[in-house]
């Protein structure tokens, strides 16, 4: 009891801070601007829409696939690796954090434009005689959000390769297994977890992006997160907006619900 009078607090401020404005956004999607699932029809019959939701998904997917692949590498590194080496990729995972996304988009900005370093760079050098287009376009988009997001990949990963059982990693080594073997077929099983953890957590960070397809994007990449902002604030459709951003959390929900009875299920 004395449990529960404590988190009464914390809970009360979930409700406030989440429940509340969630009701909210579900709540206009059928009232605005009049009672009815007219929204949702609009939004399920737009082509403008189904393009979008399609480029979202294809850039999420290639996000975290990218991401959960660095940062498995990564991780082994920090884990394996010599002092020194963990040191430097943990500066590497932590120096992120102490930096805004915002400051972050800008730096790629400056590395990827057409007078960014990069382009600059290899110009000098006779590589290219004409700038590359790094931005404004879906790699630029995905770089960016693969910076960003693999620091939150790096953390379940680490918290499964930790739990590996290193005496069966020995006993495989003992009875002439390779270590690409032992990699493959042992150790990577038996971090199963953590991948689908770090892909999970990546998939669904990366579904409401803003900032980052925005600016690398140019307005050429948009992904859901910009239409919604776009049919808030440049083409007022608060009804339109809030069934969208229905859509997408009851759609990252029932794809959380199968993702996680369909784990259980194999752990059987």
């Amino acid at each position: 009891m004395s449990r529960l009078f404590t988190l009464a607090p914390l809970m009360l401020f979930l409700g406030l801070a989440y429940l509340i404005p969630l009701a909210g956004i579900m709540l206009q999607s059928v009232t605005t601007p009049e009672f009815g699932m007219q929204n949702y029809s609009q939004a399920l019959g737009d082509p403008l829409v189904w393009s979008v939701i399609r480029r979202t998904l294809r850039i999420c997917l290639s996000v975290t696939a990218i991401a959960v692949v660095l940062a498995y590498a990564l991780t082994l590194l920090w884990l394996n690796g010599s002092r020194g080496m963990r040191v430097f990729v943990e500066l590497a995972i932590m120096i992120p954090f102490w930096l805004s996304v915002l400051s972050r988009t800008f730096g790629w900005l400056s590395l990827l434009s057409n007078r960014g370093l990069i382009n600059t760079w290899l110009q000098s050098i006779g590589v290219i005689s004409e700038p590359l287009t790094l931005i404004r376009n879906e790699f630029g988009v995905i770089l960016g959000m693969v910076h960003f997001l693999i620091p939150f990949a790096v953390f379940p990963l680490a918290s499964a390769m930790r739990d590996v059982d290193t005496r069966v990693v020995l006993a495989a080594r003992g009875m002439g297994a390779s270590r690409l073997r032992i990699f493959w077929q042992i150790f990577v099983p038996m971090t199963k977890s953590g991948i689908i953890g770090a892909a999970l957590l990546v998939f669904v960070f990366s579904l409401g992006f803003y900032i980052v397809p925005t600016l690398l994007g140019g307005g050429r990449s948009v992904m859901v997160a910009e239409l919604i902002y776009l049919r808030i604030f440049q083409i007022p459709n608060w009804g339109l907006a809030a069934a969208l951003s229905a859509l997408i959390m009851l759609s990252i929900g029932a794809f959380l619900v199968a993702l996680i009875k369909r784990t259980e299920g194999t752990m059987k």
